[in-house]
């Protein structure tokens, strides 16, 4: 295959990065709703680790979009029916889409409670102000992200198998092997 078939080297680390980030922020925003608010302290240092890594999350997957858009997408196999090529910009958009809301409405929501947001132990700037109303509603956007887009990773996992046991050319765009 050559290389104008396969992403970049920078398209290649930041996908499998945030990859590996989201899979990882998702089991942690998992298993922390049930860690009980007392003893003080323990729920508030799981909730703080993962705002940092979704913040950090945030900030990478903006600069994965700022690449695509300016590094594009090596064309897909000339073989691949007309379905599978939408399915492919459908899924990939809103997995684009769950990226920027999951990060977006996390932040909001932490922006409007009384407590303050830590980035790996520094506390940021707060700018928003109390409102259990405001917070609700982007916890809820928040989660209803999650729950789409982890949909969608479950579509892009078993479509990318499907494609690494065809050897299509498919899998081999976003890997090195």
């Amino acid at each position: 295959m050559n290389n104008s078939a396969r992403y970049t080297r920078v398209a290649i680390v930041l996908h499998w990065l945030i990859a590996l980030g989201v899979i990882w922020q998702i089991a942690i925003g998992w298993s922390m709703i049930e860690i009980p608010k007392s003893p003080p302290g323990v729920r508030a240092y799981w909730f703080n680790i993962h705002k940092s890594i979704g913040l950090t999350l945030g900030m990478l997957i903006l600069l994965r979009i700022v690449w695509r858009l300016t590094h594009g997408a090596p064309p897909l196999p000339a073989t691949l029916p007309a379905w599978q090529r939408l399915a492919a910009r459908a899924s990939h958009f809103g997995l684009y889409a769950c990226m920027i809301i999951m990060p977006l409405s996390g932040y909001l929501g932490s922006s409007f409670t009384k407590y303050p947001i830590k980035y790996f132990g520094h506390t940021l700037p707060h700018w928003g102000w109390d409102s259990p109303a405001y917070k609700e509603i982007c916890s809820q956007v928040h989660f209803v992200a999650v729950i789409v887009f982890m949909s969608l990773m479950a579509i892009h996992i078993a479509a990318a198998v499907k494609h690494m046991l065809a050897r299509d050319g498919v899998m081999q765009r976003i890997t090195r092997w």
